[in-house]
């Protein structure tokens, strides 16, 4: 496997990918990690995160630069990326205990209620364009609801993928809890397929997300998926079109153009086409914005 910087098309790093052995070996450690975990109380579970938010502050811009070169984000926006980790991660230490505490139902029983519990190894499918984002925000309320996840990311981000799992070890997680897997897409459904494997989220395109979801209800495992859309950008006659400019510019190329919610169809009424497409109202050089 190969990461590849997008600026120039230079192999920039080279990996070994995982192995059945290796990827056998990273269940079981997952399956005993989970159950000393499921065991531990929130502020236990809490401790690693907050340790894995103050990590990604500090390591800020080498965070930033390895984004940059393996997929081509602005470092100023990979600084930005790594701080929502770290937000994300201190959300859930701090909020988890109150999203998974027991619900009473009222009925003629002596008690009744709803309660919570872990599920087991959770398989996370994530894609290359948020290459830590995507992962945390996954991670994080994971493991505080005391999950192990196993990483299979997106090929070309290798070492953002293997950063992370670094990250969690440096912090305290206990081992194996979480780890990354350096395989292909067509072994997905292998390592769903392994009873050890509880549940499954993926972050990609319909056709990926329709793969996983059909395989994980075949073996009867939950799954959450969250897919690309391509909603319309509309605009109409009255829009402030300086402002309107600015603002489909942005939303279609933030993130170096790759992101899941960035506008793709621009619908713009025809008696303002012309000065959408100059760029606003006043310009009259002829030249696109």
């Amino acid at each position: 496997m190969q990461s590849i910087d997008p600026t120039t098309g230079d192999v920039i790093a080279t990996y070994e990918e995982t192995s059945d052995r290796e990827v056998d070996e990273a269940l079981a450690a997952a399956v005993r990690g989970q159950a000393e975990w499921a065991r531990a109380g929130f502020e236990q579970r809490a401790e690693p995160l907050r340790r894995v938010a103050g990590l990604l502050r500090e390591e800020a811009g080498a965070l930033a630069e390895l984004m940059a070169r393996e997929m081509g984000k602005p470092v100023s926006q990979g600084r930005g990326e790594a701080e929502k980790c770290a937000w994300v991660c201190e959300y859930y230490a701090e909020e988890a205990a109150g999203f998974l505490a027991d619900e009473e139902v009222a009925t003629d029983a002596g008690r009744s209620y709803v309660s919570f519990r872990p599920l087991g190894a959770v398989l996370a499918v994530m894609p290359w364009n948020f290459p830590l984002w995507q992962v945390f925000r996954f991670a994080a309320p994971a493991l505080m609801a005391g999950n192990a996840g196993l990483l299979k990311h997106a090929g070309n981000v290798c070492g953002c993928a293997l950063a992370i799992e670094d990250l969690f070890r440096r912090a305290g997680l206990p081992d194996g809890l979480f780890s990354t897997l350096l395989v292909g897409s067509e072994r997905v459904a292998g390592i769903l397929e392994d009873e050890r494997i509880a549940a499954v989220t993926l972050t990609g395109s319909k056709p990926a997300g329709s793969a996983v979801a059909s395989k994980a209800g075949e073996l009867i495992k939950k799954s959450v998926l969250e897919l690309g859309g391509s909603d319309p950008y509309v605009v109409l006659a009255d829009a402030d079109l300086e402002k309107t400019v600015e603002a489909c510019v942005t939303a279609r190329l933030i993130n170096s153009g790759q992101s899941c919610i960035a506008a793709k169809r621009f619908l713009v009424v025809e008696e303002v086409l012309e000065a959408f497409c100059r760029g606003h109202a006043g310009q009259d050089d002829g030249q696109p914005a």
